[in-house]
């Protein structure tokens, strides 16, 4: 069959970086396979429903260079794509469960539940399951006579669908990364399936929608694997065992101190992002940064959450999307968890900052400058970028790094002149500034001509008047080549910086 692969998020807010690593490893693994890479929506908990959250992940996946093949919004031929719009299907699978013996209604109310899994723990620090153990001591249409059941189903008594795992079995699963799993299904509790509102829950629309999708191989985190025995039962019990899609558990993002699972709680407290995107809460309006809005390229946070769990076996580290479709394999993703660092992120984007074209990068910088409100000319921006791009790690250090190639810079370091000046040094920049209004060639080798035969008849050492040049010209102690510079601001500018520090002085 066609390879067939899928990322099923639920709307309930903002993606996380294992989100993105989900969707970027079923995304390679259909394309190195020549298949097919589908994007279903989870609606089914409408209690957790949050708006805006469904076109905020479509938009993540636009920005990661990550588009789906089928979508709700692409469309497909196993539409729709959502599955609060598929609700009408799954009532027959929970029914056609009940009526085989492997499913039951559930009328226990919330109190009763609770009641049980008080009456029934272990001890004082657990709660009981609703399982193979204690369902036989609950109101469902296994403990209560046939006619009691008709009579509450026609009263419209609220009911749930419960899968009847099976007593004293073992449930084997083949993972593509872990090889074989195996569960005790007494340890299991008897998932419900569909819910009193009519809605299925994950555990029986997930199997329902890969089957009819055609789904070949489900990836998903590691956190899913407890789940893996019902939808191992499922797919038995409804009959599709030979169509089971083949299962790759995903290992962990970890903290960067490798302690327990990576979470948004973790990033506010050690200020870095674990959303591809800006996330804002539509309840209390609350903003949590993004990678984009931080200054990270598409590529990079891709490379990097790639490499978050996987290696090519060579060593190699940077790649771009391509180079990652075309050597990506299941087998080299690791079974442990994976350590996120920060500084490492900013490393990869570094990186791909050095790999790309001056007009894509001045493209991509823009925003920030103009949000500083810079309106560069767009072939001064492009020379910048590649004067610059060795010194930036983030998209917003264009900025930092070449905002006075824009604008004469508002706070110059002074002491850094004052500090060393004499008379000798004011005479040469007198001097040099005079000689640049009259001269013709403005670049940058003519331009270091010129300064360097000044420098000689004035009887200094080139170091000595440098610095001062530079922050003259930039405001500070850094920056590309100084004569670089004056040739992209020009002549006149150059002559009023020199000028408008002499003054100070």
């Amino acid at each position: 069959m066609k390879v067939r692969v899928r990322f099923a998020p639920s709307p309930t807010g903002g993606l996380h970086l294992g989100g993105v690593r989900t969707v970027l490893f079923n995304y390679l693994f259909a394309r190195a396979h020549g298949g097919d890479f589908i994007l279903r929506i989870e609606d089914t908990d409408q209690g957790r429903f949050v708006p805006g959250a469904e076109q905020y992940i479509m938009d993540c996946l636009t920005w990661c260079g990550l588009e789906p093949d089928e979508s709700p919004v692409k469309g497909g031929p196993h539409m729709p794509y959502r599955q609060s719009e598929r609700k009408a299907m799954y009532q027959q699978y929970a029914q056609q469960l009940v009526a085989a013996g492997y499913a039951y209604y559930a009328f226990d109310t919330p109190e009763e539940i609770e009641t049980m899994r008080t009456a029934h723990r272990k001890d004082e620090h657990s709660h009981a399951q609703y399982d193979g153990n204690t369902r036989m001591h609950m109101k469902n249409s296994l403990t209560l006579p046939e006619a009691t059941v008709q009579q509450l189903l026609a009263d419209k008594t609220p009911y749930v669908v419960r899968i009847k795992v099976p007593a004293n079995t073992t449930v084997t699963l083949n993972d593509m990364i872990r090889g074989e799993v195996s569960f005790d299904s007494s340890l299991v509790d008897d998932k419900v399936l569909l819910k009193a509102d009519g809605m299925p829950t994950y555990h029986l629309a997930v199997v329902v929608d890969d089957y009819l999708m055609q789904i070949t191989h489900a990836f998903r985190g590691e956190e899913w694997l407890p789940s893996a025995p019902v939808h191992v039962l499922l797919w038995e019990y409804l009959g599709w065992k030979d169509q089971m899609p083949q299962w790759a558990h995903l290992p962990l993002i970890l903290k960067p101190d490798g302690n327990g699972k990576l979470s948004k709680r973790d990033g506010d407290r050690l200020g870095f992002p674990v959303f591809a995107m800006n996330w804002t809460d539509p309840k209390t309006n609350e903003v949590t940064a993004g990678f984009r809005e931080i200054g990270f390229m598409p590529e990079a946070f891709v490379n990097m959450l790639a490499m978050l769990g996987w290696n090519d076996g060579t060593g190699q580290e940077v790649f771009s999307l391509k180079e990652l479709t075309e050597k990506f394999a299941i087998e080299r993703i690791h079974k442990g968890g994976a350590k996120f660092d920060y500084e490492k992120a900013k490393w990869f984007n570094h990186q791909h900052i050095q790999r790309t074209d001056d007009q894509t990068l001045a493209r991509l910088a823009r925003p920030f400058m103009e949000a500083k409100g810079i309106t560069a000319d767009e072939a001064l921006l492009v020379k910048v970028a590649g004067l610059i791009k060795d010194r930036c790690t983030l998209l917003p250090d264009f900025y930092t790094q070449g905002h006075f190639f824009f604008a004469t810079p508002e706070v110059t370091e002074m002491a850094a002149i004052t500090e060393k000046w004499n008379a000798q040094k004011q005479a040469f920049f007198e001097g040099w500034s005079a000689a640049l209004a009259t001269q013709a060639n403005a670049d940058a080798a003519a331009l270091e001509a010129s300064f360097n035969e000044h420098v000689q008849q004035h009887g200094l050492k080139k170091g000595d008047v440098m610095l001062p040049l530079r922050i003259m010209l930039v405001g500070g102690k850094y920056g590309p080549g100084v004569f670089a510079i004056a040739e992209l601001i020009g002549i006149t500018e150059t002559i009023n910086r020199i000028t408008a520090v002499l003054r100070s002085i």
